[in-house]
């Protein structure tokens, strides 16, 4: 496979779920704004939204105070904003339209429908402002269509491979930058570490840990696994350590060194055995041992790692 094409297909799946996670997102910080709390806390929880995708500054230096309806608008139409979902879903489509020979026709028509259903929306954004959250399902909805038609129509070839490799590399990037915000948030606000938190009976905090559940889609299968009240603790297990939950770090590094086990090349090897490190570190860590040396220095290390291991992506297979 040529590497333009591998780089193409690498990054339209890296958009379609970067776009679905910012839907997710800001659907969640919707919701929990609702709830009884200062203007501060609310203000915080759109913050920590800018914070997730390193966004702060751009939007401050363009915005200036932060509202909830500014970032909503920077965050979901804003054209210059390369991670709001006008962007990823446009990158999206062009990055496909640039190698529809290497996609089905399904795949292909996909991403370009949700392209022009996006166009409609932005030249009248009154339906987008009158009811934000059916627009968020809508982009799920999207994102899974797209990932159902690639894996019921597509030959599970290396196109199929770059493709699976960039939806996990970039969904383990925003759990882990999740995690690491809302934890953060909360042990700033309680002034106690990870491992000292434990739930409290208000129902704000409860709402807290299950936004973050529901951000994940993860609060049913919270509720099959553990069968109790939800315990930060639990929460970090489940999102780090569970190989059956889809969007934990540790099922997103399995798909990682899957799929590059199918791709390797004579270059590879130094990136295949990152990767392989990175999932053994999950797959032999426990929850007790993350949360003794610091659930912060972990998922900022962990994030560094994925980076790395994108960088090394890019040099092995993709386009300079």
């Amino acid at each position: 496979m040529l590497s333009s094409t591998a780089d193409h297909i690498f990054w339209m799946s890296r958009y379609v779920e970067r776009a679905e996670n910012t839907a997710r997102m800001l659907n969640v910080n919707l919701d929990t704004a609702l709830l009884p709390q200062s203007r501060d806390a609310m203000l915080q929880g759109w913050m920590g939204i800018l914070s997730i995708s390193e966004l702060q500054d751009d939007y401050t230096s363009r915005y200036g105070k932060i509202t909830p309806e500014q970032v909503l608008d920077f965050m979901v139409l804003d054209p210059l904003n390369p991670s709001s979902i006008y962007s990823c879903l446009r990158e999206a489509r062009e990055n496909a339209r640039a190698v529809r020979g290497a996609l089905t026709t399904e795949v292909w028509e996909s991403h370009n429908m949700s392209w022009l259903e996006l166009g409609r929306l932005v030249r009248d954004p009154s339906g987008f402002k009158r009811d934000p959250g059916r627009f968020f399902e809508w982009v799920k909805y999207r994102s899974h269509l797209s990932r159902g038609v690639a894996l019921g129509t597509m030959l599970q070839n290396e196109a199929f491979h770059f493709l699976r490799l960039g939806t996990f590399l970039e969904r383990a990037d925003n759990t882990a930058r999740l995690l690491d915000v809302k934890f953060h948030a909360l042990e700033s606000s309680t002034g106690r570490s990870a491992q000292e938190l434990q739930p409290r009976s208000q129902m704000q905090e409860y709402y807290h840990w299950v936004a973050l559940l529901r951000s994940v889609s993860a609060f049913e299968i919270y509720r099959q696994v553990y069968r109790d009240v939800v315990s930060p603790k639990r929460i970090a297990e489940l999102l780090i350590l569970r190989s059956d939950m889809p969007r934990s770090l540790l099922a997103c590094l399995t798909e990682v060194v899957r799929n590059l086990e199918s791709i390797a090349n004579d270059h590879s090897a130094k990136t295949q055995r990152r990767a392989g490190r990175l999932l053994a570190d999950l797959q032999y860590s426990t929850i007790d041992e993350i949360l003794a040396n610091g659930l912060h220095a972990f998922l900022v290390q962990f994030l560094e790692r994925v980076n790395d291991l994108g960088a090394g992506v890019s040099k092995d297979f993709l386009v300079h």
